[in-house]
This record gives C-alpha cells, sequence and structure tokens, in this order.
C-alpha cells in the first residue's frame, strides 16, 4: 500500500513526467513484453519505469549474458529503484532518454534490441517529446523493436512518422486501460 501511496504522491507533484496515478497492471506488462524476443535480447533499454514493474519481469525473462539499461529521471523513483533492485545486468541511469546513446557509448555498447518505454509521451512539450523518439531510434538496431504504452492514441503519428510499422493493442486490465505500440526499425 506503501508503494501505491508513493506513486500517488509523486503522480500529484510531478504530473508532467509522471504519466499515471498508479503503478502499471501485470496485464500491461505481459502486452508490453510479449513481442520480445527474449532469448535473442542482449541489449535492452527501459524508459520512465516508476515503480519498476516492468523492470522486474524483464530481468525475470531476460538472459544471464544480456544488459538492461534503465533510465529514470524521478529522484524518488530512482532512489527506491537503485534500493530494491540489485542485478548486476541492470545500469540504473538518472539522466533524461534523450541521452541514450551517451550511456550506451559509456557502457562499451553499440545498440538495443529493444526499447521498452513507460513515459507518459502525451504530457511532454514537442520539443522533449520529439529528442526522446529521435534518440530511441538512432539508438536501435536494424529491426529492432520500440515499445510504448499510453493512455490516448495522442502520441500515434509522432510514432508512426518515425517507425516503419506501428502496431496498436489494448488493455482494459490496467487502471486507467492502456494503448500498446509496438514499433519496428527496419531501415
Amino acid at each position: 500500500m506503501a508503494k501505491k501511496a508513493n506513486f500517488l504522491k509523486q503522480f500529484w507533484q510531478e504530473k508532467k513526467m509522471v504519466g499515471a496515478m498508479s503503478p502499471s497492471s501485470k496485464y500491461l506488462a505481459n502486452l508490453m513484453l510479449k513481442n520480445i524476443d527474449f532469448k535473442k535480447a542482449r541489449v535492452l533499454i527501459e524508459l520512465g519505469p516508476g515503480t519498476g514493474v516492468f523492470t522486474k519481469r524483464i530481468l525475470e525473462l531476460m538472459p544471464t549474458d544480456a544488459k538492461l539499461l534503465v533510465f529514470e529521471l524521478n529522484d524518488t523513483f530512482f532512489k527506491n529503484l537503485s534500493e530494491e533492485i540489485h542485478d548486476n545486468r541492470m545500469i540504473l541511469i538518472h539522466d533524461s532518454a534523450e541521452h541514450i546513446q551517451k550511456y550506451l557509448n559509456e557502457n562499451g555498447l553499440i545498440h538495443a534490441d529493444y526499447i521498452i518505454s513507460s513515459l507518459p509521451l502525451a504530457n511532454f512539450p514537442n520539443k522533449l517529446k520529439t529528442a526522446i523518439l529521435d534518440a530511441s531510434y538512432e539508438a536501435m538496431v536494424n529491426n529492432g523493436k520500440y515499445v510504448q504504452f499510453q493512455y490516448s492514441l495522442n502520441s500515434r503519428k509522432n510514432l508512426e512518422d518515425r517507425f516503419e510499422s506501428v502496431h496498436i493493442s489494448f488493455t482494459p486490465l490496467n487502471f486507467p486501460p492502456a494503448f500498446v505500440y509496438t514499433c519496428l526499425k527496419n531501415k
């Protein structure tokens, strides 16, 4: 209960950066991760993990030789993640998702196979949204996937303008119900 109260507090304090009033459901987590081939994934990136619902599931499913770069800008969520999740495959980064390539380079990595994003794109100024999506696209390997959830279809055009293929699915089993965009980079 304390986690949900803390999440709600962060939502009220930072509405532009925290896009939900409660953590994501296991149903949304399953839908977000169902199109990821964890057997082949070597570099994964998570943007905006919040309380780590997806992070924990990703770590359960990914290979022992894979790396997960996790970007969290919110101070409270970052602190909680650093205290709660201890896995040498995870690199927790307290910086904006605009700087993905910098952290790939610093860790001797070239591209990401998958990017999983919980960022509330619809809340972001257009310049920031564009910078994050451009950085994500450039950081991905060819045929890599970018998976993003949102509570509306407001960001659909931003994703369709950038990625060669965008598939949208929906789950009512989340509060609030959510759309999941699975985007393919195929240059």
